[in-house]
């Protein structure tokens, strides 16, 4: 709808219109169908639950018939999207957010769609804690985190999970070629504080950040409530003749007990929230088992090499 030219930001109107050019661009076939078809879903008055929904919203003018081809027929060149993408100005401090894995619209299941056995985790409708498992088609989503108190994101990178997948390679690669897309476009220069990775629950933490330690990252991982770690070995006591202990004392999230005296402590008060304390230890570590894997420079892995 139109606007007083008082009240327009040019340069923001500017920025999406290159935009908005540069998509098009991105759209090998049946790019008019697929731009409208971008267009409903993001003017759309409420989430997408089927597509002749789409047809509806007065953005896409091609009819049912076009959104059906758009689908079934069109083209996008992925790797100049992401391209694209990684050259538009990020929200700063620059911050990837690894989400998990996204569900795909309703009403299109595995039977339907060729390669499409994947599954995941939804809760239960009803229930708060129980969960269950459904046939559906995983993603691994990545997102520019907006500063201070916002749920804005921007979206930088999709890439579907495929069966059997190890979760921590495939982020950590997807993860790797985006961060050196971003500094090919030159959204991160030599001097800027390293880039933030926020993780959900889930993801192993410590290998992700073993397979990004040559990149500017920070990983910052949400875990379990119900995860054991433990301390650094204490100094060797002299004249002990036992062989030393390879852990120290158990940490476990659960039992406050196991605690202890936090290293640091910050306390900040908050206007909606009180005040919030965040304790903090130094090098708690989760212990490695042969079931567990930690990928090496050579390929192996560490319970290959325990074996």
């Amino acid at each position: 709808m139109s606007l007083p030219h008082r009240d327009t930001r040019r340069e923001a109107l500017e920025q999406l219109s290159c935009f908005r050019g540069e998509f098009y661009s991105c759209l090998t076939a049946r790019p008019d169908a697929l731009f409208e078809l971008a267009d409903a879903v993001l003017c759309g008055d409420g989430p997408v639950r089927s597509l002749p929904e789409l047809s509806l919203v007065g953005e896409h003018r091609c009819g049912h018939g076009g959104l059906y081809s758009a689908v079934a027929r069109g083209r996008i060149d992925a790797s100049r999207l992401r391209r694209v993408l990684a050259s538009v100005s990020l929200p700063r401090p620059s911050t990837a957010d690894w989400s998990w894995p996204s569900t795909s619209p309703a009403g299109c299941g595995p039977m339907h769609t060729p390669h499409r056995n994947g599954s995941c985790v939804t809760p239960t409708a009803g229930a708060k804690t129980s969960t269950s498992r459904i046939p559906d088609w995983p993603y691994s989503i990545i997102c520019a985190l907006e500063p201070g108190r916002s749920s804005w994101t921007a979206p930088l990178d999709a890439l579907r999970l495929q069966p059997g997948d190890d979760t921590a390679t495939v982020t950590a690669r997807q993860l790797r070629e985006l961060i050196e897309t971003l500094i090919r476009a030159a959204q991160w220069q030599e001097g800027d504080p390293k880039i933030l990775i926020i993780a959900d629950a889930g993801y192993n933490a410590p290998r992700l950040v073993f397979l990004l330690r040559d990149l500017p990252v920070q990983v910052l991982a949400r875990m379990r409530s119900d995860r054991v770690l433990r301390r650094a070995v204490p100094p060797r006591q002299p004249h002990t003749q036992a062989r030393p202990p390879r852990h120290g004392s158990e940490f476990v999230f659960g039992q406050p007990g196991t605690w202890v005296t936090p290293d640091t402590e910050t306390v900040t008060a908050t206007r909606l929230y009180s005040t919030a304390r965040t304790p903090s230890r130094d090098r708690p570590h989760p212990r490695l088992t042969h079931r567990s894997s930690c990928a090496l420079p050579d390929g192996t892995s560490r319970s290959s090499r325990q074996r």
